[in-house]
């Protein structure tokens, strides 16, 4: 029964994580009934995400890198380096400065709801810009921000934090803005993910269930590579506007479970 609650978490971490929806409300509540798993394990399970997103843009990646003749591919990669920079940079500072609220229902859910908001407010001013897909440096900078910002405040979706910054600092393109903040997001969320789980580890794992963790892991990326590759068929001719309404409709439940005291 247990290994099937570890199959339930891997769909959930992969159908979340990179849709902007905020993986980290859904995980609460998905253990708060299935049962907490340990620090490594969410740190593994989301390890697998990022290992299908790295899959579906292998070729871009290796296109980019094989191409460092083309002007477009060196200015691109130097677009990725600043915002991963920035992250990186920032990441430290507040890492140092120990500022991070606490993973519960109240907060995650206000980030939901005011997240929700947001991108319809953010999309829509988006709307009013002529289409363009370039990426300036202002885009790059911001995202790297932006991943900053999601990182600290749980709940607010590190995929929908930086998609919709890009499109309102120029990159109106939904799939070119899209793109960027998937890319960025390979190196950050695997230097963090990693550096969480040395952490982990150094802090000794003799009890985790490996068999357990290594099912999560193996179901969140085959779940990751399908849910983004829709997502990534989805945009081009929609809008991310369901995807508002639905933060705003799953934040309220949690902040209604969490103050019925179901969830904390």
């Amino acid at each position: 029964m247990s290994y099937l609650a570890d199959v339930a978490l891997g769909v959930i971490e992969g159908i979340t994580e990179f849709l902007p929806i905020s993986s980290t409300g859904h995980l609460l509540l998905a253990q708060h009934w299935l049962g907490a798993r340990s620090d490594t394990y969410n740190i593994a399970i989301q390890a697998g995400a990022i290992l299908a997103v790295t899959l579906i843009y292998w070729r871009r990646i290796t296109g980019l890198f094989l191409g460092l003749d083309r002007p477009e591919n060196r200015d691109y990669l130097i677009k990725l380096a600043v915002a991963f920079g920035i992250t990186a940079v920032l990441g430290v500072v507040v890492k140092k400065l120990g500022f991070e609220l606490p993973e519960t229902v109240m907060p995650i859910a206000w980030a939901l709801v005011l997240g929700g908001i947001w991108m319809i407010a953010a999309e829509w001013l988006a709307g009013k810009k002529p289409d363009c897909a370039e990426i300036t440096l202002r885009v790059a900078i911001a995202v790297g921000v932006a991943q900053i910002i999601a990182g600290v405040f749980p709940g607010t979706s590190r995929s929908g934090a930086t998609i919709f910054i890009a499109m309102l600092m120029g990159t109106s393109n939904r799939a070119a803005a899209t793109e960027f903040a998937f890319l960025v997001g390979i190196p950050t969320m695997f230097a963090a993910t990693g550096y969480e789980l040395l952490g982990q580890l150094g802090e000794g794992a003799d009890g985790e269930d490996w068999i357990s963790l290594g099912i999560g892991f193996v179901v969140s990326t085959l779940t990751a590579f399908v849910a983004v590759k829709w997502l990534l068929g989805y945009i081009q001719t929609h809008r991310f506007t369901f995807f508002a309404w639905y933060r705003i409709v799953f934040g309220g439940l949690l902040l209604a479970l969490g103050a019925a005291g179901i969830v904390a």
